[in-house]
């Protein structure tokens, strides 16, 4: 790390010497001459690292931000790392969102890839992540990038890799991509033709709807009245595209919120989990009226998560979000239903309540770390969700989270469920009668210090609590050793004692620092056991008030 005044100038201007983009050229010049040595050092103080989620950062001039000189070195070193592989001649696709600077970023990339040897192929424009991974598959590519920053806030970026089966990078290739990009000496070393890469046409993007009607029943119920939001991101379109194919009704898209816009402006951060994102949503659906709309669907801006809403009457917005476990643990029930077959797989910060259905079904499955790049690797893979609204329902189709599929599913579900004059919240309902409540909350803590993050681990594993909400610990496991299936991870696992006497059957707890964000994310589930339907209102009620105090006193020993 440069402290040094005079190293930091010499530093920048090295740095704006090859800087290709006059934006940053123009910002980084004006940090210089105005000498601020708080700001420079804070974009010269290492590198944005490249991991497991690729690179993702906030846009800027330097090192340490995202900007066309750390993407150029970044594809450079993939190109490099595919070269050793024996890839050297092979096509990498590339997609991107429609945030600040995506395009250049693509076709950055895709520059590097033909100078150093590869072919290359970018999307028609702005697409979901899904269209991606699907056609690096479907073209027979070595490798993808899809740049984006998903549900990150409107100043960030990101570039995510993918490797040629379709899914995400994991150790050992995130660290030799990584050698390969530190490797990178100066960019007049990188080849950037101003040609030679291909721009597809719209034949991938209908190769991927056509992929899309494959998770439906054929003659299956459709009717299914829907608002849709695709939160300022690229989703819009194809999920529009998707319903018609299917046979749904037009979906009712949130006005405000239908186009691409890199600033977000309606939403203070664009994620269907974020407090007041889904309001215009569920405004829109009050507009509608209570017999006009059926259930509330929302994408992420790149559209890979999928969040669903349903009816709440006689609360504040009339609607209720429910969790991703929840719509995990329905579409799982909607493929058993479906008698399918293969693997259903989630991670180890998810509810435990879809190991319960596979097992009432005769069905594999597995736990993984969080993350689809894990998720996706599973053997025999049929089904795959994770808490954070990701859910895979094809994976011979699209290796990772789709939020487009996950919602035709999720549909048709209700469409089925409406035509027998059920709901959604009847179905979960019919879950916890025969598998107990499984009840999820999350204590997750945004900072700016990330120090305070490594301070609340390193508290935790000084001083384990020895019970949280009167339940004790009964098993405690540190992740950073890993496991007989898991491999490490900074994360911590607690498993607490039931209470017969308070009605609760088993409790658990997962902590760990989040991969894409800078938080500090605390996973608690609740299991209830229900003996009637008329027993689930009080259930819920001791689910609630534990995983409260769950929270308070993790908060109180992790100092957060």
């Amino acid at each position: 790390m440069a402290t040094d005044p005079a190293e930091l100038i010499h530093r920048a201007q090295a740095w704006l010497a090859e800087d290709p983009d006059p934006e940053t050229r123009d910002e980084l010049s004006k940090l210089i001459e105005a000498e601020d040595t708080d700001e420079l050092a804070a974009r010269f103080a290492g590198t944005l690292q490249f991991g497991t989620a690729g690179l993702r950062g906030e846009l800027g001039a330097g090192p340490m931000r995202m900007n066309r000189s750390v993407v150029i070195r970044a594809a450079a070193g993939l190109a490099a790392y595919l070269k050793a592989q024996g890839d050297g001649s092979g096509l990498v696709v590339i997609g991107y969102d429609a945030r600040h600077k995506s395009a250049d970023f693509a076709r950055d990339t895709a520059a590097v890839m033909v100078g150093a040897g590869l072919r290359a192929a970018v999307l028609p424009r702005p697409l979901p992540t899904p269209v991606l991974a699907f056609a690096i598959r479907h073209l027979g590519a070595v490798a993808g990038v899809e740049v984006t920053a998903s549900h990150n806030p409107p100043r960030d970026n990101g570039y995510k890799v993918y490797l040629g089966d379709g899914s995400q990078i994991v150790p050992p290739a995130d660290g030799e991509i990584a050698a390969e990009i530190a490797a990178v000496r100066s960019l007049a070393d990188v080849p950037r033709p101003e040609a030679g890469w291909e721009t597809l046409d719209e034949t991938v993007l209908d190769a991927y709807l056509a992929r899309t009607d494959a998770v439906l029943t054929p003659g299956s119920p459709r009717d299914t009245k829907v608002v849709y939001t695709p939160m300022h991101g690229v989703g819009r379109d194809t999920l529009v595209a998707a319903f018609a194919r299917a046979g749904f009704p037009a979906p009712t898209v949130v006005a405000e919120q239908a186009e691409p816009d890199p600033d977000f402006p309606t939403v203070a951060f664009p994620n269907p989990e974020e407090p007041g994102a889904m309001d215009l949503a569920f405004a829109t659906a009050r507009d509608r009226g209570a017999s006009g709309v059926d259930i509330v669907i929302a994408n992420d801006p790149d559209a890979d998560r999928c969040a669903v809403a349903v009816p709440a009457p006689g609360t504040p917005d009339g609607w209720r979000m429910l969790r991703g476990d929840e719509v995990g643990a329905l579409l799982a029930a909607h493929l058993v239903s479906k008698r399918a077959s293969g693997t259903f797989a989630t991670t180890i910060v998810s509810s435990q309540l879809m190991s319960r259905i596979a097992a009432g079904a005769s069905l594999p499955y597995e736990e993984t770390l969080t993350g689809f790049k894990w998720l996706a690797r599973v053997d025999g893979l049929r089904y795959a969700f994770e808490e954070a609204l990701g859910y895979c329902v094809d994976p011979e189709g699209v290796r990772d989270k789709d939020g487009i599929t996950a919602a035709l599913l999720i549909t048709e579900l209700a469409a089925e469920l409406k035509q027998s004059g059920r709901t959604l919240t009847d179905l979960l309902d019919d879950l916890a009668l025969e598998f107990g409540l499984h009840a999820t909350d999350q204590l997750s803590v945004r900072v700016e210090d990330l120090s305070l993050i490594a301070d609340a681990m390193h508290r935790l594993r000084a001083q384990p609590p020895t019970a949280l909400a009167g339940l004790s610990v009964t098993w405690a496991d540190d992740l950073n050793r890993g496991t007989e299936t898991l491999p490490p991870t900074d994360g911590l696992r607690y498993y607490l004692s039931g209470s017969p006497e308070a009605g609760i059957e088993a409790a658990r707890v997962v902590v760990r620092p989040s991969g894409t964000e800078p938080k500090l994310k605390c996973y608690l589930e609740v299991v209830v056991p229900v003996a009637s339907a008329e027993a689930l209102p009080e259930a819920r009620t001791k689910a609630d008030t534990t995983l409260a105090s769950i929270k308070a006193d993790l908060s109180e020993a992790a100092g957060i």
